[in-house]
């Protein structure tokens, strides 16, 4: 079989043309260019389906970005997926606490994840925020329980944990807060899939 060959700039532009032509249904127009990157990024069209987003959260995420809000992760891997350069240039940053000493000591101390202490220690940054949580129910659940307690207020929470104990629990809290969100129904998402959202909102503003 003959491979037709594609300039590096048309592979992204064809990519999002077959995602056009395969999709299946009608997508809101704001909510479009996030599940369309996200199912670039996975190759996964049922998020057409399983991506909930609260009302006015991307317009309120983007005004947020906008306005110099940082981003949160809870995997360096979903650090290093985001586009800082983009980010950068309405003066945000991206912060990921899991590797440092002292989040380990206390998560240790407390028999508890680091990525629980990590959004603790998240909730004293002080800024404006977006969390943007692809790898452990741990955090998303401290973090609501944050929300809670008014500790902290994020201006979205991207809630797309992957896996199979308490990761469709854990989204479900979520989906019961006031805060905007953008959150993957089921066990389904990753650290690519809450960087693909902050990408995909960065690019639209």
């Amino acid at each position: 079989m003959e491979l037709k060959q594609y300039a590096p700039e048309e592979i992204e532009k064809k990519s999002f043309e077959i995602i056009e032509a395969e999709l299946n249904r009608k997508l809101d127009k704001e909510q479009e260019p996030v599940i369309k990157r996200v199912i670039h990024t996975t190759a996964d069209f049922s998020y057409a389906e399983n991506l909930c987003f609260s009302g006015q959260a991307i317009k309120r995420a983007k005004e947020a970005l906008k306005n110099g809000a940082c981003i949160v992760t809870d995997t360096n891997m979903g650090k290093a997926g985001i586009n800082k350069k983009a980010l950068a240039r309405y003066g945000g940053e991206v912060y990921c606490f899991m590797a440092d000493e002292d989040v380990a000591a206390e998560a240790k101390k407390r028999n508890t994840t680091r990525a629980a202490v990590s959004m603790e220690k998240a909730a004293k940054l002080h800024k404006k925020c977006i969390y943007a949580i692809g790898n452990a129910p741990t955090a998303l659940i401290r973090l609501y329980e944050l929300i809670q307690e008014e500790s902290v207020q994020p201006e979205l929470v991207i809630g797309v944990p992957v896996g199979f104990v308490n990761v469709v629990e854990a989204k479900e809290l979520i989906l019961k807060t006031e805060v905007p969100y953008i959150v993957a129904r089921g066990r389904k998402g990753g650290s690519n899939v809450a960087a693909a959202i902050c990408n995909a909102l960065l690019y639209e503003i």
